[in-house]
């Protein structure tokens, strides 16, 4: 009997120091400083395609698709009251269009590095502060009207001889009298 009481206060006396000692840990780590972030507190934004339709002379030559990756200060972005996916599709547009001599089907005058510091830098300064540190491009494509019609007609071929191919496997159920 003396040693299950004796084994029943070692038992608490384990247990309070124990809850102790951690309650003391916590209160450490809470009075340390934090480490810095991983990435320097950036966070990394991808938007969705963005496909701009590039006229010339009054018509639609094709269109320009873009999927970009910012990054941001979350702090700055929970402050914007306009969704910071808008301000980039709006920046991609008016690059596009601002810049007339654009020649997409030689791919030789798209300036990669023109392109993500313009948008970078229109952005900060319709926000007027450093919003954006970086844009990176995830995708850029160039998609002409003939290569847009091909894919169309080319799907619907597709779409038919899958049809055809459904058809020869059914069966027609027996007529019942």
């Amino acid at each position: 009997m003396i040693k299950f009481i004796a084994a029943a206060i070692w038992l608490c006396a384990v247990t309070i120091g124990a809850v102790f000692y951690s309650f003391q840990n916590a209160a450490a780590r809470i009075d340390a400083p934090a480490p810095p972030p991983l990435l320097g507190g950036l966070d990394y934004v991808k938007t969705e395609i963005v496909s701009v339709p590039v006229l010339k002379n009054g018509d639609i030559d094709g269109y320009f698709l873009t999927r970009l990756v910012y990054t941001v200060e979350p702090e700055k972005m929970a402050r914007l009251s306009v969704p910071a996916e808008a301000l980039i599709v709006d920046q991609v547009y008016s690059y596009v269009y601002g810049n007339p001599d654009l020649d997409f089907v030689s791919h030789e005058t798209l300036d990669l590095d023109a392109f993500r510091s313009g948008i970078r830098s229109k952005i900060n300064e319709k926000v007027g502060e450093d919003l954006v540190h970086e844009v990176l491009v995830e995708q850029v494509d160039f998609l002409s009207k003939e290569e847009i019609r091909d894919n169309t007609i080319r799907r619907k071929l597709q779409a038919g001889a899958t049809a055809r191919e459904m058809a020869k496997g059914f069966k027609e159920p027996p007529k019942s009298h």
